[in-house]
């Protein structure tokens, strides 16, 4: 996987974590998967259609989406925040999109992305197609975001 396909969305999301919650992500270890299927409660799920087609995967625990949320919204009572979150992750997955969207524009890729959609794998599941997939851990001192880009290369 070239990493003018993935170091985008990783970008994306550093600057999004700088810009809106002050934080800075630190990254960790990358693995090798079969699938982009998340490993954390709360997922992120980005389709990718173009020159590559795939998924990108950015999950959380629930620990770490409160403390975003309540970063965002100072003041908001435990109950709120189990109401709010999926729009306010939601909210950060289309920012970290439109970022890694303007890195591949500049760089001449045709490439297109769909509307993020939060997953809450505490109640519902999710199929992903298997595909190599590069998973990286991203830390922040709210927590852990894992970030898995499976794509394939279009003939």
């Amino acid at each position: 996987m070239k990493a003018e396909l993935v170091n985008p969305f990783l970008e994306a999301a550093a600057l999004v974590f700088r810009q809106m919650l002050q934080l800075e992500l630190i990254r960790g270890k990358t693995t090798i998967k079969k699938s982009p299927a998340p490993g954390h409660e709360v997922a992120i799920v980005i389709g990718i259609t173009g020159e590559v087609t795939g998924t990108v995967v950015y999950s959380m625990n629930m620990d770490t989406v409160r403390r975003i949320v309540q970063k965002l919204m100072p003041g908001i009572s435990a109950q709120e925040v189990e109401k709010e979150y999926k729009d306010v992750v939601g909210e950060l997955g289309n920012m970290i999109t439109g970022n890694a969207l303007n890195v591949f524009l500049k760089n001449d890729k045709d490439l297109d992305v769909t509307v993020p959609r939060v997953v809450d794998m505490r109640k519902q599941s999710l199929s992903l197609n298997e595909t190599l997939t590069l998973g990286l851990n991203l830390y922040s001192p709210f927590g852990l975001v894992e970030v898995n880009i499976g794509m394939d290369a279009q003939d």
